[in-house]
C-alpha cells in the first residue's frame, strides 16, 4: 500500500518563458532538438531497478517488483514513464528508422563511384563457330606457317581493375525532394515530442489521481476509527443506562458503512497504482511511497492572446502539420520541375590486359541529357494530387487554430471553476467540522440523540472527498492547461506550482 506523505500547501506559481524558435520549416529541426533538449531536463533522470527477473511461459524475461516500496516523486515518475513507456519506444523506433530513410535519399545528389577489379580466364572453341585453320591458309603461307599448326582451341586469361563514377549534375525534382525529406524528419521529431508531452500529461495524471486516493483513504480511516469510537460510547452509555439502544444501532450500522468506505477506498488505490505503473512501464505490483504533495498553488492566469501565442510556438502538433505543408509544398514544386531537362555524367578509367602479359588504360567518358517529351498529361495528374493534398493540409491548419483555441478556452474555464472548488471546498470542511463538534456536544450533555451526531459526521466525510475531489481536478486542469499551450513537458512544475 502507498504512504501519503505530508499534507497539501499553498505556493505561488510563476510562469518561466522558455526562449524557443518560431515555426515552422527551415527552422522547424532546430525546433526539435531544443525541445529535445528541454524533455531530457523532465525528471530527476532516476532509473528503475527491478529486484529480479523470471522467465515466463513463452521464454521472455519478466521484470519482478521490489520488496519493500521505492521513494517516487513527480519527476521520478516522468524519468520513468519516458525512458521505459512501450509506446515511447515504438515511436522512438519509427523515428530512427525514418531518419536512416531521411540519409539514404542523398545519395541521388551525391557522386556515386564505384571501384571494382576483376581477373579471370576463359576458352574459346573457335571450331564450334565455324572457324577452320584451313581459311587462313593464303595468309599463313606468306609468314611462312603452317596452317595445321593453328589450333582452334584459343585460351585467354585477363586482369583489369576500373574506377566508375555518375554524378547527376542538374536533376532539380530531385533536389526539392531532398529538401523535403529534410523537413519530414523534422516532422518525425515533432511528433515524437508531441508523444512525450501527452505521456507527461498521463504520468501527471496517474499520480495525482493516486495522491487523491490516498487522501481519500485517510479520510476514511480517521473518519472509521472515529465511528469505531463513538459505536463504543454509545455501547458503554446503553450499559450504564443513560444511553437507548436506537442509539447503539445507529452507531453500529454508521461503523459498517465507514468500513466498506474504507475497503473501497484501499481497492480503488491500488487499482490505480496498477495504472500508474502501467504507464511507467514497471512491474504492476510495484509499490511505492509518494514524496511529493498534492499542492494547491495559485497560478498566475494567461490572458487568451499570451496562450494562444504560446500553443503556437510550442504546440507540437501545429508545428508537424505546418512542416507537412512545407513538404507537400516542396513535392508540389518538385512535380512542377518534372517538365525540365536532367544532366548526368558518367564516366570510368581503369587498365585491361593479359594476366601475365601487356596492359593498357582504358576509359570510358559519357554525359547524358534527358529531356521529357509527351508526358504532359501524366504531369498535370500529378500536379492536381498534390495540390489537392495541399490543400487539404491548409484546410486542416486553420482547424487546428480553433481546435487549439476551443481547447485553451476549455481548460482556462476549468482551471478557473476548480481553484473556486477548492476554496468552497475548504470552507465547507471546515464548516462541517464544526457542526459535528456542536452536535457532539449536545450528544455529550444529553440534550440530543446520536442522530445529528452521525448526519454531521457524513457531510464531514462528503466535504473532504469534495475537496479532495476539487483539488486533484485543479491540478489536472492545469496539466491539461500546459499540453494545450503545448509546455506539458517543460513547465509541468511551474504549472503544478511545484
Amino acid at each position: 500500500m502507498c504512504v501519503l506523505a505530508g499534507t497539501p500547501a499553498l505556493a505561488l506559481a510563476q510562469q518561466t518563458a522558455d526562449p524557443l524558435p518560431q515555426a515552422p520549416s527551415a527552422v522547424l529541426t532546430e525546433q526539435a532538438k531544443k525541445e529535445t533538449d528541454l524533455g531530457k531536463t523532465a525528471g530527476s533522470g532516476a532509473v528503475f531497478t527491478p529486484a529480479s527477473t523470471q522467465q515466463a511461459p513463452d521464454g521472455a524475461s519478466v521484470e519482478v517488483a521490489t520488496a519493500n516500496p521505492l521513494p517516487l516523486s513527480l519527476d521520478d515518475a516522468v524519468s520513468y514513464g519516458l525512458s521505459r513507456n512501450l509506446r515511447l519506444k515504438y515511436d522512438a523506433a519509427t523515428r530512427r528508422e525514418v531518419d536512416g530513410l531521411a540519409s539514404s535519399t542523398i545519395s541521388a545528389l551525391i557522386p556515386n563511384i564505384t571501384l571494382s577489379a576483376q581477373s579471370g580466364a576463359m576458352e574459346v572453341n573457335l571450331a564450334a563457330m565455324g572457324f577452320k585453320p584451313s581459311l587462313l591458309a593464303g595468309v599463313a603461307e606468306q609468314f611462312n606457317i603452317d596452317p595445321n599448326s593453328i589450333s582452334s582451341i584459343v585460351k585467354i586469361n585477363t586482369t583489369g581493375a576500373s574506377a566508375a563514377v555518375s554524378q547527376e549534375l542538374i536533376n532539380l525534382p530531385d533536389f526539392e525532394v531532398w529538401r523535403a525529406v529534410k523537413t519530414e524528419k523534422a516532422v518525425v521529431d515533432l511528433n515524437y515530442l508531441n508523444s512525450r508531452g501527452q505521456l507527461v500529461t498521463a504520468v501527471g495524471t496517474a499520480y495525482l489521481q493516486v495522491q487523491a486516493d490516498q487522501a481519500n483513504l485517510k479520510n476514511a480511516e480517521q473518519q472509521e476509527a472515529s465511528s469505531k469510537l463513538a459505536f463504543e460510547q454509545a455501547v458503554d452509555r446503553k450499559k450504564s443506562g443513560v444511553g437507548t439502544n436506537l442509539d447503539a444501532l445507529r452507531s453500529e450500522v454508521d461503523y459498517k458503512q465507514r468500513q466498506q468506505t474504507t475497503i473501497s477506498s484501499s481497492s480503488q488505490l491500488e487499482k490505480d497504482v496498477i495504472q500508474l505503473n502501467r504507464i511507467m512501464g514497471v512491474p504492476a505490483e510495484q509499490q511505492w511511497v509518494l514524496t511529493d504533495t498534492a499542492p494547491f498553488a495559485e497560478f498566475v492566469d494567461l490572458d487568451l492572446q499570451t496562450a494562444m501565442s504560446t500553443a503556437m510556438e510550442h504546440r507540437k502538433d501545429f508545428l508537424s502539420l505546418e512542416g507537412n505543408i512545407d513538404v507537400m509544398r516542396r513535392e508540389y514544386k518538385a512535380a512542377k520541375m518534372e517538365r525540365l531537362p536532367t544532366l548526368a555524367f558518367n564516366g570510368s578509367y581503369g587498365f585491361l590486359g593479359e594476366t601475365t602479359g601487356m596492359y593498357h588504360g582504358v576509359f570510358n567518358a559519357q554525359g547524358t541529357l534527358k529531356v521529357p517529351l509527351f508526358r504532359e498529361a501524366a504531369q498535370r495528374g500529378e500536379e492536381r494530387q498534390v495540390s489537392a493534398q495541399l490543400q487539404e493540409l491548409r484546410d486542416q491548419e486553420a482547424s487546428i487554430r480553433t481546435d487549439i483555441e476551443a481547447e485553451i478556452r476549455s481548460a482556462m474555464l476549468d482551471e478557473q471553476s476548480s481553484h473556486d472548488l477548492v476554496a468552497v471546498g475548504q470552507s465547507k470542511v471546515e464548516m462541517t467540522k464544526q457542526e459535528l463538534s456542536d452536535a457532539e456536544d449536545r450528544y455529550k450533555s444529553g440534550v440530543d440523540d446520536n442522530l445529528p451526531v452521525l448526519t454531521a459526521e457524513a457531510s464531514v466525510t462528503e466535504a473532504q472527498a469534495e475537496l479532495v475531489q476539487a483539488l486533484y481536478q485543479y491540478n489536472v486542469s492545469k496539466l491539461n492547461l500546459a499540453q494545450a499551450t503545448g509546455v506539458v513537458e517543460s513547465r509541468y512544475r511551474t504549472y503544478l506550482g511545484k
